[in-house]
């Protein structure tokens, strides 16, 4: 039980982090969309670890694109440290 209550508080996290995203006007909209879907996809059901790693791969996609501005990257690289600390 103590371990999906973990998990959930880092899903939490997550989310909360890839709404700051989605939300700041200055992410280019490509991020911003991509952050939405994250969160899409960490709310689905299924196999929560499969769909951290759809997420994480994502976010590792992303933050690659050099037009990235680097505070948008950091976040981004904050929501992936969060995930693989499940």
């Amino acid at each position: 039980m103590e371990v999906r209550t973990m998990t959930d508080e880092i899903i939490r996290e997550a989310i909360s982090l890839l709404t700051q995203i989605k939300e700041d006007r200055f992410a280019p909209r490509n991020v911003r969309n991509m952050a939405e879907e994250a969160i899409n996809i960490l709310k689905e059901d299924g196999d929560l670890d499969i769909n951290i790693d759809k997420v994480i791969q994502m976010l590792d996609e992303i933050s690659n694109d050099p037009n990235i501005d680097m505070a948008i990257r950091t976040m981004i690289w904050n929501v992936v440290s969060v995930l693989e600390s499940r």
